[in-house]
């Protein structure tokens, strides 16, 4: 089975000239259910967007933008962060044995899990996601590549 890559928007298209070739999903559970169908060794990358809702995207405007502080308790629809979050957890559904290994041993061991990035314009919200996906890796033995990327992309007119 070819690996897919997995964009994360719910406004972006990625435009394909120069990128990988992208499914597109476009909240918390379209992400969920694709990565349960897929499963993690068939991944190849994931690139996620912070903001999935006019609730963050208030939330953007209101605080990030104005006062640098994100506050998640006023967001109500899940996050790019959630995805992440839920990526580790999956990861250590799927790999519980890892839990209690040393890093020396995870090391030794296959470490199926796709490359992750993160395509967000919300500064705050792309750090949170880059930090946790970053222990996550380095936690697992892993280069901590967990970056900030710009796709070329298309965006829907509301």
């Amino acid at each position: 089975m070819q690996k897919i890559n997995i964009y994360l928007d719910d406004v972006r298209t990625p435009v394909e000239a120069g990128n990988p070739s992208w499914m597109v999903v476009r909240n918390y559970e379209e992400f969920v259910s694709l990565v349960e169908k897929t499963g993690l060794e068939n991944i190849d990358m994931i690139s996620l967007d912070h903001d999935l809702g006019p609730e963050s995207i208030k939330e953007y405007f209101d605080n990030v933008s104005k006062n640098y502080k994100l506050e998640y308790e006023h967001i109500k629809e899940k996050t790019g962060y959630d995805c992440a979050k839920w990526l580790v957890s999956y990861f250590y559904d799927k790999n519980p044995e890892r839990i209690d290994m040393t890093r020396v041993n995870k090391k030794l061991k296959d470490f199926l899990f796709p490359r992750v990035v993160v395509h967000s314009a919300n500064p705050i919200g792309s750090a949170n996601i880059m930090g946790y996906m970053n222990n996550f890796l380095m936690n697992e033995g892993q280069n901590q590549n967990c970056i900030r990327m710009f796709w070329e992309h298309t965006t829907a007119d509301w």
